[in-house]
């Protein structure tokens, strides 16, 4: 009867700790991981799953010695994991007839005006875009930049290169495929 009583108490301050746990960690917590996840629900998700793992662990014989740090590299793990699982989007590609007017900085990066994690996905991506850029041959920098950046056209850029118009749309094909294959992994990070 005696051990009866004493697991029931033992329970009732498990269940103590991990309430005052929950307590103290929750808001910290959520910060930490809607950085991380810009979506509210995925991120909302990620917390109960973090918090779901620490009850069966806490319960368990073996005690959790650094409950912050231990609640904190469960939710970076459930953060990669979402990510590992989620279905990656290739990154937008020019197709059609009108590639000479399109731009596909336009399509790939988020609105300058969007949320705020929008606009640190646009500055992660333009800083890498600008590091990739130093990787291509210099004739598709040169057209990348001059019709991306520069917003020239290229009937402009073929009169002031004296190159073909095909020869400059090669250039800047190789040049977007080369940068799609470099931003890949930064664009599924940001689920754009």
């Amino acid at each position: 009867m005696q051990t009866t009583l004493q697991l029931n108490v033992s329970m009732v301050e498990k269940n103590k700790r991990i309430a005052e746990t929950f307590s103290r960690e929750r808001g910290r917590l959520r910060g930490f991981i809607r950085r991380r996840v810009p979506d509210v629900n995925d991120a909302e998700e990620i917390l109960q799953d973090v918090f779901f793992e620490f009850i069966q662990a806490y319960r368990l014989p073996g005690a959790i010695e650094q409950v912050g740090a231990w609640l904190y590299r469960v939710a970076r793990n459930r953060i990669i994991d979402r990510f590992r699982k989620k279905r990656e989007e290739p990154l937008p590609e020019i197709a059609g007839s009108d590639d000479e007017e399109r731009h596909w900085l336009d399509e790939v990066l988020p609105a300058a005006e969007g949320s705020p994690e929008a606009a640190y996905a646009r500055s992660v991506l333009l800083e890498e875009i600008f590091a990739a850029l130093q990787d291509l041959p210099v004739e598709q920098r040169e057209v990348f930049i001059a019709h991306e950046l520069e917003g020239r056209s290229f009937k402009e850029l073929e009169a002031g290169l004296g190159v073909g118009l095909n020869t400059l749309l090669a250039r800047k094909r190789y040049a977007v495929l080369f940068l799609r294959r470099r931003l890949q992994e930064i664009y599924d990070e940001f689920d754009l």
